[in-house]
């Protein structure tokens, strides 16, 4: 795009802008990680051994517990799991649905990864190891296994607690195994969007779709950690995994993410050995981020935050490759092919519900956290909504507020029926042929009461 200026002022607005985007990077103390997947070997570091809150990054280590158990022959991608009073509890971002429904850990998983809601991470966890407090000890035996020096868990999802801490180093080191351990589910990180039912629930990750080769993984927010990304990307035989903590925005963790990555594919050779081998961070504790990341906003953007909504930002006045050329410290990065433009996905679908022909068990949390059994449960109730109705003429149920925020309607043409909330292969009613159809029975029973006569 051509700016309606004089060269010499072209000329000082793209110095500006270069001063402004190195002064940013260098003014970062966010600590940040590249690694190269196949070598182990760590190309960048700054900071990356200090404990950080990892906010919803967690949930990468949830699923890697979840696809050890698969491995170990605890349960299967097709098992049901049931949503606890504990788990529906959890406050957003969350899918919202009730206590009793049942979703499979598949389909789990790959909410875990798009939308990152913290009910069905609760979820994930009570159904595996049959409460939050027992997968917390099987996320931190892991962690101990797989060589974490920094961290320790004490829940699934990353909700703020001060005992919940990580680093780049071990998110890195979580990533990489996941990678390496299970390549079978490479593309679960990649995930663009979801469709769940006539309502599509689009990825955070503000790499995907834009950076080149850029592939997945997961990003976390919470006022105390900033916004944190651990990313992945691969170009010619390469793939590099990117951590970036404590960026004061989403569209700075992407920007700085992206130019890491740029740094680590213009880099052969070299390193700083094994992320396990880093030396050890002086700092004692993880910094409390709320004062540079929700002092100055609204309620309203912290909410907005907290749904992990905020998308990176179209390029500004001076564009994206610019900045990024500012970034890079070169001319000609690979990151100026990166699109500013809004990216289609092919949505992947999901679905509530054991999978058609399921005759396995279905988890659920351990008492007294047990959810009643999900049963003939009517699908259109699925969501806990924000003020159900149960009257004649009521408007279909519709997802709560936590989940609206994360959802856009389908596109025209879709067949909406075949992608209903139903379980696969049925069609879902609405809310109101539900109810209407419970008043009708509950007439008949009543006109069979009269009939019969009073009870003898």
């Amino acid at each position: 795009m051509a700016l309606r200026a004089t060269s010499t002022n072209r000329l000082q607005a793209v110095a500006l802008a270069c001063a402004l985007a190195l002064g940013a990077v260098e003014a970062s103390a966010a600590p940040s990680l590249v690694v190269d997947v196949d070598t182990g070997q760590t190309l960048f570091q700054r900071e990356a051994t200090a404990p950080w809150y990892p906010a919803s990054l967690t949930k990468l280590m949830t699923t890697y517990v979840a696809l050890q158990a698969v491995r170990d022959g605890r349960l299967t991608l097709d098992t049901p799991l049931t949503m606890s009073a504990r788990a529906a509890n959890m406050p957003a971002s969350k899918m919202g649905f009730r206590p009793g429904v049942e979703v499979t850990l598949d389909n789990a998983l790959k909410m875990l990864m798009v939308k990152s809601p913290n009910d069905v991470a609760v979820m994930v966890a009570e159904n595996i190891s049959g409460s939050v407090e027992d997968f917390a000890d099987e996320m931190n035996a892991t962690g101990r296994r797989l060589g974490l020096k920094e961290s320790h868990f004490v829940n699934p999802n990353g909700l703020h607690d001060p005992a919940h801490v990580s680093s780049a180093r071990d998110m890195a080191i979580i990533a990489r195994a996941l990678l390496k351990d299970f390549p079978e589910r490479r593309d679960l990180y990649g995930i663009g969007a979801l469709q769940l039912g006539d309502q599509i629930i689009e990825n955070h990750n503000g790499l995907l779709g834009r950076y080149p080769g850029a592939d997945g993984m997961k990003t976390g927010f919470t006022c105390p950690a900033g916004f944190n990304v651990v990313g992945s990307a691969t170009q010619g035989r390469r793939r590099l995994i990117v951590v970036v903590l404590g960026a004061l925005s989403a569209r700075e963790r992407t920007l700085e993410a992206a130019h890491l990555l740029d740094r680590g594919f213009a880099q052969w050779g070299g390193g700083e050995g094994a992320p396990e081998n880093l030396p050890s961070s002086s700092a004692l504790s993880a910094p409390d981020m709320r004062p540079d990341i929700c002092s100055r906003r609204n309620r309203a953007a912290i909410a907005a935050a907290e749904e992990e909504e905020a998308a990176p930002a179209p390029g500004g006045l001076f564009g994206r490759n610019t900045i990024f050329a500012a970034l890079a410290g070169s001319s000609a990065p690979m990151t100026a092919e990166m699109s500013a433009q809004p990216v289609h996905f092919d949505p992947v679908p999901v679905f509530v519900g054991p999978k058609p022909g399921w005759t396995g068990p279905v988890l659920a949390a351990r008492a007294p956290n047990k959810a009643p059994a999900a049963g003939s449960q009517p699908i259109a109730s699925a969501y806990a909504g924000d003020k159900p109705s149960v009257v004649e003429g009521a408007a279909p149920e519709r997802a709560p507020i936590a989940l609206q925020r994360a959802l856009r309607p389908m596109k025209p043409g879709k067949n909406a029926a075949s992608a209903s909330l139903s379980r696969p292969g049925k069609v879902g009613a609405s809310f109101k042929t539900a109810i209407r159809a419970k008043l009708a029975k509950a007439a008949k029973k009543k006109d069979e009461h009269a009939l019969a006569g009073p009870a003898k």
